[in-house]
């Protein structure tokens, strides 16, 4: 009788337990990978990926964790998985790349990894704009110089038959965002 119930106990903390991950992971859904590129810890990243990790796993979202790094401008993250070989043009599933997410939000140490390391400078976001557009409707005016100092096209039309110039006229401030 008492082994039964304590069978039956356990059983019961087990469903909790499963459940409880199940809905942490529905959450999340990050490997550790991601968590240590979300958190900045480069040692940890250099860590994981000497017991196996693929540096190029991807969440719940399609982001790797090179992509979660550049949401956080976790520079030195960044750094630890591109010269692991993490692959700077990955898009997630609303195709944003690490190397489109840095330029267009001004993250320019990661930038400048990306371009030194195989930024595809025709590659297109959600809008069909090049990392430059966004920039200049930005007013990143560093960014937008790196950009095209790289040789992305000046003249790349978006969906909206935009230009970077036009983004900025249009949509812009004058200044940075």
């Amino acid at each position: 009788m008492l082994l039964t119930r304590i069978r039956r106990g356990l059983a019961l903390a087990a469903v909790v337990l499963t459940l409880a991950a199940a809905s942490a992971g529905a959450q999340d859904q990050e490997g550790p990978l991601h968590v240590a590129a979300r958190n900045g810890d480069a040692a940890a990243i250099r860590t994981l990926l000497a017991k196996g990790a693929s540096v190029d796993a991807r969440d719940k979202d399609g982001a790797t964790p090179l992509l979660v790094a550049t949401h956080n401008n976790r520079v030195e993250a960044a750094k630890a998985l591109i010269d692991a070989g993490a692959d700077v043009n990955a898009k997630d599933r609303i195709h944003d790349s690490p190397y489109l997410y840095a330029g267009a939000r001004g993250h320019n140490e990661i930038l400048k990894m990306t371009l030194a390391h195989g930024a595809d400078l025709k590659s297109t976001n959600r809008y069909g704009g090049t990392a430059l557009i966004p920039a200049a409707e930005r007013g990143l005016v560093e960014t937008v110089r790196l950009l095209i100092d790289a040789g992305v096209d000046l003249n790349h039309v978006n969906r909206l038959h935009w230009t970077a110039l036009l983004e900025a006229i249009i949509l812009g401030n004058g200044g940075a965002a």
